[in-house]
């Protein structure tokens, strides 16, 4: 959860339940050629949402997941802190120890999604699925399926799941850029498990930038939206889906009035690009930006606040590359203008890495177009154990995933595999979950690929040593294979 001043941004709209012992596609639904509506006024008052449910309802689906969680820390009250931590001593002198060992169960957790197509495609957010191990979904006719995750993005919070079923009941897609302000909507999921719940409200605002999605116009509803409503539809009363629940702000973790949907069509870009390639692309310039104020703006010698002022710009970037400087502000990309600093990141994610891109900035008094070529992102997908990329160092009884980006400049590594699951003869090596595994038999390791190949080298041999950073220390960790 992220807080903000006197509110809650409850980004995790899924239901965790308690936790237990238990263990050629066809393309997406098109918009409706002639847009009906279907929900009719009674006695030209409030409008009536039967038709609407009727019509629409079976092709909202209830998804639950399970996760095994391990907990090797020696207190329940504070699992797995590290024996070099300040406060292990504390908890060690003051806490009666977890009895039995480390201690293994299953984590379960209920959202909602949408079926795009007939053939089995399913649109949920990506928290939803979030490192996962097993992913239900159940139709209102209380069939259910194993579901695979096709693709996840954490930065849009939308994935794509897939089931073998065919002839199911689909959506329609709307097109949000056509809603206002002010008219209906309506939402089906399952919140706190209760399955196919309908609750409907009003668009209270459109473009909503919100505290680190910097990917994303929300869609802000007063419609009631809790968890377990997360990955569902947002209808407007022609029954077509113009966005997908996502978030709500609250200051208990309930609904308050205050819930954010991902436009549609934003999230059918995503899932195009996932069906794809399983991964999303997007255009990046390098640069951090701040909010034009009025003082800034005349400071500048701007008419109007507006546009993105940058304060710095990474080395080598393709921003420095193509001649921007601290101090500029961006006006306009591709001929478009940058109404605020929130929605540039949007704008440039949105275009295709490797375009040249005309950009006009402002500075010293004067605009000025720059032409440059776009970098890419790096992905930052979701993970999850239906992706390879956590299921090739079984071996060793490590669960691996690569660092993105934004992971490395964090830690301070150029390289390096994070730990997700341990188990076996790692985990009697003393290999936590949240390492980064540097090293492989004295090689970098960078890729996931890349170590289950330098395993499979190293064949049988008995000790395989791997380096290991753990917090601000970096060590070696004997792995026994076979023991």
């Amino acid at each position: 959860m992220n807080y903000l001043p006197k509110f809650m941004l409850a980004v995790v709209l899924s239901f965790p339940l308690a936790a237990c012992s238990q263990p050629a596609a066809n393309a997406p639904a098109k918009p409706k050629a002639e847009a009906v509506t279907l929900v009719p006024r009674v006695n030209g008052g409030l409008p009536d949402f039967t038709e609407l449910v009727e019509k629409e309802g079976a092709a909202v689906v209830n998804i639950s997941t399970t996760q095994t969680v391990r907990e090797r820390g020696l207190f329940p009250q504070m699992p797995n802190i590290p024996e070099d931590d300040p406060m292990f001593e504390f908890f060690k002198r003051f806490m009666p120890p977890q009895q039995g060992g480390p201690r293994e169960y299953q984590a379960h957790s209920l959202g909602s999604g949408f079926i795009i197509s007939q053939d089995g495609y399913v649109i949920t957010n990506a928290h939803v699925v979030d490192r996962a191990d097993e992913v239900l979904v159940k139709l209102t006719d209380k069939r259910e399926f194993k579901a695979k995750v096709v693709g996840a993005d954490r930065r849009t919070d939308v994935a794509l799941l897939k089931i073998d079923a065919k002839n199911l009941p689909v959506v329609n897609l709307g097109d949000p850029g056509k809603m206002k302000v002010g008219e209906w909507v309506v939402a089906i999921g399952s919140p706190y498990g209760f399955e196919n719940s309908v609750t409907a409200g009003i668009v209270s605002a459109k473009g909503r930038a919100l505290p680190g999605d910097n990917f994303v116009s929300f869609i802000q509803t007063d419609v009631a939206v809790n968890p377990g409503n997360s990955g569902g539809p947002l209808f407007n009363l022609r029954g077509e889906v113009v966005g997908v629940n996502s978030q709500i702000y609250s200051r208990t973790g309930g609904y308050m009035g205050l819930s954010f949907a991902i436009p549609i069509d934003l999230a059918m870009d995503i899932v195009g690009q996932l069906k794809g390639s399983g991964k999303v692309s997007r255009g990046r310039l390098g640069v951090q930006i701040q909010e034009v104020t009025a003082d800034l703006a005349a400071s500048f010698g701007l008419k109007d606040a507006k546009g993105a002022i940058i304060s710095s710009i990474e080395k080598g970037s393709p921003a420095e590359r193509g001649g921007m400087q601290p101090g500029d502000v961006i006006l306009k990309f591709e001929g478009k203008e940058v109404p605020s600093s929130s929605e540039l990141p949007r704008m440039v994610g949105a275009t295709k890495p490797g375009s040249k891109v005309k950009v006009e900035v402002w500075r010293n008094r004067a605009a000025k177009e720059l032409t440059l070529t776009l970098g890419e992102w790096e992905t930052d997908t979701v993970a999850t154990k239906a992706e390879p990329q956590t299921e090739k160092a079984n071996k060793l009884g490590l669960a691996l995933a690569e660092l993105s980006a934004e992971d490395k400049r964090n830690l301070k590594v150029e390289n390096g595999l994070v730990v997700q699951q341990v188990s076996g003869a790692a985990e009697k090596a003393g290999v936590r979950r949240g390492d980064v595994v540097l090293a492989l038999g004295g090689e970098k390791v960078s890729s996931v690929d890349q170590f289950a190949k330098l395993l499979a080298k190293l064949g049988s041999e008995k000790n395989v040593a791997l380096l290991i950073q753990r917090g601000e220390r970096i060590l070696f960790v004997a792995v026994k294979q076979g023991g």
